[in-house]
């Protein structure tokens, strides 16, 4: 029990489960998010939407191909879904988000929507042949002819298509991953380098608030308006 599941009185307070009904909740398995920002296909059809009972009837929903993250036909129970990932169930999809409390939920989307996914940047390698392989935050390695990409952009991927690529800069559109301002979005105003080892910040503008925190936190999902459909556009 306790590789495959967690105990709900454990389970990270970003899942929006009850905590009182069974003991245990189906752990992912590892992904490429922290386990605050990651949950399983099984918790998300029985607790997030409530369209199933028991994992026996999710198991059968799976063996259908009925269910794709980013596209792809997903069958194990605890398959990890991360922040930002497109869940598809038959003819209905939605996007995995974080809100301003830190609970992760689902945002249903358009199928136009569906094939776009942003992902930011978190390391660079050159290989033979000056090719650039890029390292995500979703756990994709892929290759690109842009060599103006710098860690902590975000390349657009359509269809997965290279579409555009989102520079992390002054006036970016930026969503807030993690820390106290989580599931903010907002223009960033200020990019602050900091002395020594300490982490650089940025000042982001969200709504009249001008407020700061870590680079880290944040990943660039528009220029003028976000490539995604986010909640409240």
């Amino acid at each position: 029990m306790g590789k495959s599941h967690i105990k709900r009185i454990n389970a990270p307070k970003s899942w929006q489960i009850h905590r009182k009904t069974t003991k245990w909740v189906t752990k992912p398995m590892p992904g490429s998010q922290p386990l605050n920002r990651t949950i399983s296909i099984n918790t998300i059809l029985k607790e997030l939407l409530n369209k199933l009972s028991t994992s026996k009837e999710v198991k059968v929903i799976l063996n259908k191909g009925l269910v794709k993250i980013d596209g792809v036909i997903r069958k194990k129970p605890n398959y990890p879904v991360c922040v930002l990932d497109v869940i598809t169930i038959k003819d209905e999809s939605f996007r995995l988000l974080i809100n301003t409390k830190g609970k992760l939920f689902l945002h249903p989307i358009k199928k136009e929507d569906v094939l776009i996914k942003p992902r930011k940047i978190i390391g660079k390698k050159l290989l033979k042949g000056s090719k650039i392989q890029i390292n995500f935050l979703d756990g994709i390695n892929l290759l690109s002819k842009d060599k103006k990409l710098k860690v902590s952009d975000t390349v657009v991927y359509i269809d997965n298509k290279e579409k555009e690529s989102l520079k992390f800069e002054k006036g970016a559109l930026a969503y807030l991953l993690e820390g106290k301002q989580v599931g903010k979005m907002g223009m960033i105003k200020e990019i602050i380098p900091q002395q020594g080892t300490q982490p650089t910040k940025i000042s982001l503008q969200f709504g009249k608030d001008v407020f700061e925190t870590l680079k880290s936190y944040a990943i660039i999902i528009g220029k003028n308006k976000p490539v995604i459909n986010m909640p409240n556009e």
